[in-house]
């Protein structure tokens, strides 16, 4: 005989309620953890000058600071001297609050090199209410790692972790100062490993969900075990603040930053001398791959090592030192850990065949040369675009052909924009727009084609189809 409608429905309401109060039971209990490390994460107060702007960060990073003026937030000067009739001119100095945390007992202290940078002092404190005047070491920009010193003994410190065996979904915990509420904790998981951010090149992101807001830069990233698994570094966000994507140095990296700032204030890092990107399914056609893998070399840099080595424009990076290479991000952290001097081989993809080339790394120079932005009188073509010659400035220095114009068409699906300079159609070099046209008007269809393109200083492949 059926059973009520209501024991029914009780019976449904039990068979839910279970798995749900299992679920809680397995849920990570991080009190001892905290008990435990939350002494050896510290505050960080960093002084500038009067009417500094502090630094330029990228899109990313710049959600770590306040909103200049923001009122009643901790660690931002007030709305300043009022308007008084022959009051002097002052501001009070501009003051970034952070986070970070003790590496050891006798005062290393690691945090983000975006908290302290342009600081003339900074002072940092622990949870019994001391407070200690930092000496910088030394800071590496491209990691956003700084180093700190600390004269002190017995001091509280943390565990460190390996960063290279984290797995998607395990669970983590950030502590830090967020808007000045020192040692706060949140919870949450890993979301992703290896991410790259733009203008961030030497680092595999962690990502997570643990709540990080304006405050908790350079604190640590705890795994289950209370180990130090990675920095709390950016997040992304349209406001300003948590939106549940946040981004950690791993701890690896950032002790390969530390041991060189240690040792001599510096980090030195390989260089290749090229420009990459990544290969898409178009691109792994046009280039005779049979997966869109490898770093698709853009640029060889004039003089520098993998010109050297005979590395051209279009070859495709597989493999470094048999490392294999799936995607271009993978591929600068692999050369910057490469000591300078040392002799590495690549596998490359050319002309749809691997090759093996040997090229001898180098010392990565502080700012590569950017190759200046053209100018824009015009000729149109079958894929779309009108060109010109270039600016007579630059015609000794380059080649290629002006973008005036994307009338729409395959170079618009493309991606091609007002203001690129084509540099090369599939294996043929555009010297001018005579060639340009000729190369144009014998295009296959239904075929990708790589196009080389000049922008902003940078080239880089895209593909086009004509139908």
């Amino acid at each position: 005989m059926a059973a009520p409608a209501r024991f029914r429905a009780w019976i449904v309401a039990f068979t839910l309620w279970f798995p749900v109060m299992d679920a809680c039971a397995q849920a990570p209990d991080f009190t001892a953890l905290v008990e435990r490390y939350s002494a050896a994460v510290v505050s960080i107060n960093a002084e500038g000058p009067a009417g500094s702007e502090g630094s330029p960060f990228d899109y990313f990073r710049h959600f770590f600071d306040r909103p200049p003026g923001s009122p009643g937030v901790p660690g931002l000067p007030g709305p300043g001297i009022p308007d008084v009739p022959g009051a002097p001119d002052l501001q009070p100095p501009m003051v970034s609050m952070g986070s970070g945390f003790l590496i050891s007992t006798d005062g290393w202290v690691i945090t983000n090199a975006h908290v302290i940078e342009g600081a003339e002092s900074v002072t940092i404190g622990l949870s019994d209410r001391r407070e200690f005047t930092a000496r910088v070491v030394g800071i590496d920009r491209p990691t956003d790692i700084a180093l700190l010193k600390v004269e002190g003994a017995n001091l509280p410190s943390t565990t460190l972790g390996n960063s290279s065996s984290l797995k998607v979904g395990q669970w983590v915990l950030a502590m830090g100062s967020p808007f000045g509420l020192e040692r706060t904790a949140t919870q949450g998981i890993i979301s992703a490993l290896g991410r790259t951010l733009p203008g961030d090149s030497y680092v595999p992101f962690i990502q997570t969900d643990a709540a990080v807001n304006p405050g908790n830069s350079g604190g640590p990233l705890f795994s289950l075990d209370g180990r130090v698994i990675g920095i709390n570094s950016q997040i992304y966000s349209n406001s300003g603040g948590y939106m549940g994507v946040s981004f950690a140095i791993p701890i690896n990296t950032a002790m390969e930053v530390v041991d060189q700032l240690k040792k001599t204030g510096r980090v030195e890092r390989g260089w290749l001398g090229i420009l990459i990107q990544d290969i898409t399914p178009d691109l792994a056609k046009s280039f005779g791959l049979d997966a869109p893998r490898g770093a698709l070399v853009s640029e060889v840099l004039k003089d520098g090592p993998g010109a050297k080595a005979g590395l051209q424009v279009g070859d495709v990076i597989v493999r470094f030192n048999n490392i294999p290479v799936q995607r271009s991000s993978e591929l600068p952290p692999l050369v910057a850990r490469t000591k300078p001097g040392t002799e590495v081989t690549l596998a490359v993809v050319r002309d749809k065949k691997e090759r093996r080339i040997t090229v001898r790394v180098e010392q990565l120079p502080d700012q590569p040369d950017e190759t200046p932005a053209p100018e824009p009188t015009p000729s149109s073509s079958r894929i779309g675009v009108q060109v010109a010659p270039l600016p007579e400035r630059l015609q000794g220095q380059m080649e290629g052909v002006l973008v005036t114009t994307v009338t729409g068409g395959a170079a618009a699906r493309a991606g091609i924009q007002p203001g690129d300079v084509i540099v090369r159609i599939d294996t043929t070099r555009i010297r001018d727009v005579e060639t340009f046209e000729k190369v144009v008007a014998q295009l296959p269809s239904k075929k990708p084609i790589p196009i080389l393109v000049l922008r902003g200083g940078g080239t880089f492949f895209l593909t086009i189809t004509l139908p």
